[in-house]
């Protein structure tokens, strides 16, 4: 499941929108880190099964599995459990696994004019406490914490973007801020494809990622989305930023009938 940003990352935004500018309707959410102000309609399910390695010098970390669970209640809100149970491998050191620190969260898009208008949603989520086990081998955070960001969504002739900006504020350790940016065409019904850039700064303290990823999600079925991204920081390795990072998971959309597709790709 954020930071302050730098002046530079504005110009990195900038360049973005610039060499984008074919790109239509753009989705956040799984399988990026950038999330948008939509939700799955009343009564309906979204959820999301996915691996996610994260791989920087020295520590390699993988998410097998990361669960994100959400449901619609009401056509402007969303209700979301997320937990990840991540295997990490450390030079010198023994292999770790275990369950991650856990998020709740309810997403409430307040402000909407339509498939074209702007679109304002903010999404509080709280992380739990990691177990003492898994805080000793480095694979959970000491917590709990609260984020709080805003998410905006708008279609410029055919060009869609989103962007969100939040604040971690936790009970111990340090503050945290992020800040994303997508942009995304449909190509087919089945296709979508999207790209983004992502800043996740801690203050005083690792992270300090700037990223940029491309993905998208294929319609496999009715009911189920292809998931899939892959990205990099763009200092490589400095500060102990990402070498690799990705995604590879199945979405699964249940209607309040239980069987059919509530959203496309």
């Amino acid at each position: 499941m954020c930071r302050h940003p730098r002046p530079g990352l504005f110009l990195l935004l900038s360049a973005a929108s610039l060499f984008f500018p074919l790109l239509a309707r753009a989705q956040g959410g799984p399988p990026f880190l950038t999330n948008d102000p939509g939700t799955p309609g009343h009564a309906n399910w979204e959820i999301n099964i996915a691996s996610v390695p994260i791989l920087r010098r020295g520590v390699s970390s993988y998410q097998l599995p990361q669960l994100d669970i959400n449901f619609g209640l009401g056509d402007q809100i969303q209700l979301t459990y997320e937990v990840p149970y991540v295997l990490q491998t450390t030079t010198g050191q023994p292999q770790q696994t275990g369950w991650s620190n856990a998020v709740t969260g309810v997403k409430w898009r307040f402000f909407d004019q339509g498939e074209d208008g702007w679109q304002l949603s903010t999404f509080p989520q709280f992380e739990t406490r990691g177990s003492t086990l898994a805080q000793k081998n480095g694979i959970a955070g000491n917590g709990p914490r609260l984020f709080l960001p805003v998410e905006v969504s708008k279609k410029f002739g055919p060009l869609n973007l989103d962007f969100e900006a939040g604040y971690f504020f936790p009970w111990r350790g340090p503050e945290e801020r992020i800040l994303g940016f997508m942009v995304g065409h449909s190509f087919t019904h089945r296709l979508e494809l999207d790209t983004e850039i992502y800043n996740d700064r801690a203050i005083g303290t690792l992270p300090h990622d700037t990223t940029f990823d491309f993905g998208g999600r294929y319609k496999l079925r009715q009911g189920f989305v292809l998931l899939f991204m892959a990205g990099r920081s763009f200092s490589g390795n400095s500060s102990g930023q990402p070498e690799f990072m990705g995604y590879l998971g199945i979405q699964i959309l249940l209607s309040k009938y239980g069987r059919e597709l509530t959203k496309e790709p």
